[in-house]
């Protein structure tokens, strides 16, 4: 078990007695009669169908019928049986089951081919076998954020399920979508902290929007969303987990939900707009020239065409800026290249089951193409890779002693509270970006070492004003008062490079060659420490780790030390 801080110990009774509180809330407002004053009228029709943003694969339908069932990047073969009769091939396939999200395909799939009674009739049968089995509400299919994606599901895709169905069908649907309100309304309290209970609150106020009988309670639930979206937001667009990729999922359910508002004629909360305007314009700030988003704290295989969607609600009117300081990154832009920076220390215990041990790690694209990577987070499907994932040597930073400038806290009910192992560390990160002569320089230090080695890890990023060089320097040192070296420390500074690109040794023993997919040649060249190209993985790829090489400058150090290094592109390009 981790030592913990008197603050960490304190801070895991706080949780614990706060999930004590949710779950005795949910006890109360689920008796007989609160669950009677929760339920509202008879759910006897949709009012409202809210869009549905996020994209649909109508070739799922023809995998349905060939027996392939694929979710969170898993494939399920279903041997003539449907998917909710077969062992789930894991429990995030299994939640992405119960959660609905699929039914869009089957929705494009009836409305783009010539097959849409037996599409139609499929996904109704789908969706009674699903209430026909779930009569017991327990298991993944009931964790409050599962429910929240399901009614969502339902909902947005009401024209499929109830348009031209049968008394009897019609009937089934419309009851258990209000038995599930119901049960949100009563359940979203004890969803993890972060965004799966924003979106138990999402679904909740579109549920109660869109549903007829279940509008007498909306207001409460506004008002619990308009606080998680203020709590969970940061000023400059972020959220509290670090991770940027959440932001635009979260904007594809309040878009739709800022709909429903005006569709019944209701003002929507003030925070609804304003957060995604931020969130629109922290995802540009994060987008590296390749039109993806940076890789760090939990940035997984994302969804081009989700991206794509949000952004293009923007209108091209964001600037991006030049440093997210309260959500820790920064951006350097010059040129055709751009770096991206983690300059902020880890999020709250209670989110941090997906952080990363990236402290003043960076991205770097040149063009169109990825350079500089961080290894990124696997897929839901290769979950088992996740601690390597985490780790500092999986990032584009320096990692000292083969340690992670971020450690694991291991406590048991601090792990079954938050869902996972958290991070703790740097405990401070301090940075400066500033202009000098046109060149975008960042100063940054970070204290993640200075605990267990005494040691001060500082570095310094120079892109030019052309974009076509990039001057670092990563300095290791003790201030006096702290320092507890006895012998010397081995140091590895790791230049992950993306697996579309080729590494050589270059014409010096200091040197090396990067060259890019279309054609670029950057020259690496360090002054100190003995350099070396090695084997890697990247892990944001659906189909696995991908293997990829990084050149790593390798040392030790006794006192402070201090190691200059360079890439440049090669001139006539």
């Amino acid at each position: 078990m981790t030592d913990l801080s008197l603050s960490e110990r304190l801070k895991i009774r706080t949780l614990s007695v706060e999930q004590s509180r949710r779950r005795a809330v949910t006890r109360a407002v689920s008796s007989p009669l609160l669950r009677w004053l929760y339920g509202g009228g008879a759910a006897d029709q949709i009012l409202i169908v809210p869009q549905e943003l996020r994209s649909a694969d109508p070739s799922f339908w023809s995998e349905y019928q060939n027996d392939q069932f694929g979710l969170a990047s898993e494939i399920a073969d279903l041997r003539g049986a449907t998917p909710f009769r077969i062992m789930p091939p894991s429990l995030a396939w299994e939640r992405e089951l119960h959660g609905f999200s699929w039914l869009r395909h089957l929705a494009v799939a009836a409305s783009e081919t010539d097959e849409s009674a037996a599409v139609t009739t499929a996904a109704r049968q789908l969706v009674l076998e699903w209430i026909s089995l779930s009569r017991v509400p327990k298991g993944a299919a009931f964790e409050p954020p599962v429910v929240a994606r399901r009614l969502m599901s339902w909902i947005a895709q009401a024209h499929l399920l109830l348009e031209g169905a049968d008394a009897r069908t019609y009937s089934i649907i419309m009851a258990s979508i209000s038995q599930q309100i119901v049960t949100l309304k009563t359940t979203w309290r004890n969803a993890p902290d972060g965004v799966p209970r924003m979106v138990c609150l999402i679904a909740l106020v579109i549920s109660e929007l869109s549903v007829s009988g279940h509008d007498r309670q909306v207001q409460s639930a506004e008002t619990a969303l308009e606080a998680e979206l203020r709590r969970q937001i940061l000023d400059d667009g972020g959220h509290v987990s670090r991770n940027p990729s959440v932001l635009a999922d979260l904007i594809l359910d309040l878009l739709p939900l800022g709909q429903c508002f005006q569709a019944r004629g209701r003002r929507a909360p003030e925070a609804i707009p304003a957060v995604v305007k931020k969130a629109l314009a922290f995802l540009r700030f994060m987008r590296l020239g390749d039109g993806m988003l940076a890789r760090f704290n939990g940035v997984s295989t994302g969804s081009p065409a989700a991206l794509a969607t949000v952004l293009g609600y923007s209108g091209g009117d964001l600037d991006a800026v030049s440093a997210a300081e309260t959500s820790g990154y920064a951006r350097l832009e010059r040129g055709e290249t751009i770096a991206i920076v983690d300059i902020g220390s880890p999020p709250p215990l209670e989110i941090a089951t997906e952080a990363q041990a990236g402290a003043l790690s960076f991205e770097m694209t040149s063009r169109a193409r990825l350079i500089f990577v961080n290894c990124g987070f696997p897929s839901s499907a290769h979950q088992d890779w996740a601690a390597a994932a985490r780790a500092t040597a999986s990032h584009t930073t320096l990692c000292l002693a083969e340690t992670s400038s971020s450690r694991l806290v291991r406590h048991p009910q601090l792990e079954a509270i938050v869902g996972g192992l958290p991070i703790r560390g740097p405990d401070m990160v301090v940075a400066g970006l500033s202009d000098d002569g046109g060149v975008a320089v960042l100063a940054a230090s970070h204290d993640g070492y200075l605990k267990r080695f005494g040691v001060m890890h500082n570095r310094r990023l120079a892109l030019a004003a052309s974009g076509r060089r990039l001057d670092g320097l990563d300095r290791l040192d003790h201030p006096t008062h702290k320092a507890v070296l006895t012998g010397e420390l081995p140091y590895a500074i790791h230049f992950h490079v993306h697996p579309d690109c080729r590494v050589e040794r270059g014409g010096t023993r200091d040197s090396c060659r990067i060259r890019v997919s279309d054609g670029q040649v950057w020259h690496f060249k360090a002054d100190t420490g003995l350099i070396s190209i090695e084997d890697g993985l990247y892990f944001v790829d659906s189909a696995g780790p991908r293997p990829s090489l990084q050149i790593v400058v390798r040392g030790t150090m006794r006192g402070a030390v201090e190691i200059r290094w360079e890439v440049t592109a090669e001139s006539g390009l």
